[in-house]
């Protein structure tokens, strides 16, 4: 009994710590990166198990408010490469594992 509730409380201090975003690179201004990070936790909290769909939403949003040509990758364990206008990456982590990169490319 004692072990199951150790097991518990374990797994509600991974939820908290892996709860909040975790930015590891972004060369976007401030009121624009705090913008993208909260869309970015809603979409992925939205659309929990369908990564295509809070990827979308992230892009429509982005274009619609910042002009066009945003590009959105959102998942586990993937490399990248990318080519970007300056001031316009945000790299972050969210839910422990998820890795979502944000960028616009003209």
């Amino acid at each position: 009994m004692e072990e199951a509730e150790e097991e518990k409380k374990d797994e509600a201090d991974y939820k908290r710590l892996h709860s909040f975003p975790l930015i590891r690179h972004s060369d976007m201004p401030e009121e624009m990166r705090v913008e993208t990070m909260e869309l970015c936790v809603t979409a992925c909290e939205k659309h929990v198990t369908n990564n295509e769909s809070a990827a979308k939403m992230i892009k429509e949003t982005m274009d619609k408010k910042f002009g066009s040509s945003w590009h959105v990758v959102i998942g586990e364990g993937f490399g990248f490469e990318i080519t970007h206008e300056v001031k316009n990456l945000l790299y972050m982590f969210f839910g422990g594992s998820l890795a979502v990169c944000v960028w616009k490319c003209s």
